[in-house]
């Protein structure tokens, strides 16, 4: 059964993510505060033009490293995660998908994060204008189909991209 709350707080608000704690009643009747982190589902797209993967390099401040991963974005207020991917897909790489489906959605790290992820594959790409967000600095990459989980094992290996593949392998 769910353990009661006691109290939910929200600590801090980065416009990106916000950050904060719920105070819960353990089934010992000891209380815990349990940190998380809130951010939007974001979606993960897996595009192939035949026998490429379509992917993305992109330099990652966060970890100082430059990455090689698949399209990727949040999804906006209303969007499932097709119509999203569909969108993220033709803004990030220019391609436009004539077909997009939901392999799996599912929560991320629930040890410490509010954050749902969906993984859709599109295929039918036809050029598109390219139409990035103002910090989004990428180069379209395209990966041999058969090559492109080895390639997303190289380091620094991208949790996203590295269950994007697996999911739509399997």
């Amino acid at each position: 059964h769910d353990w009661p709350t006691i109290e939910s707080k929200i600590e801090y608000e980065t416009g990106w993510y916000d950050g904060g704690y719920d105070l819960v009643e353990q089934p010992d009747s000891s209380q815990k505060r349990y940190y998380w982190a809130a951010l939007d589902p974001a979606v993960v797209i897996v595009a192939t033009t035949g026998d490429e993967l379509v992917m993305v390099e992109q330099y990652r401040p966060t970890i100082r490293e430059h990455c090689l991963e698949l399209p990727a974005g949040i999804v906006e207020d209303g969007e499932s995660f097709t119509t999203a991917g569909a969108r993220e897909l033709r803004e990030e790489t220019g391609f436009d998908p004539a077909g997009v489906s939901l392999i799996e959605e599912f929560w991320c790290a629930t040890g410490v994060l509010r954050h749902r992820r969906g993984v859709v594959f599109a295929e039918g790409l036809e050029p598109a204008k390219i139409d990035r967000d103002t910090n989004e600095f990428l180069r379209v990459r395209t990966v041999d189909v058969d090559d492109a989980l080895a390639r997303a094992r190289e380091q620094p290996v991208n949790d996203a991209t590295l269950e994007g593949i697996l999911l739509a392998q399997a």
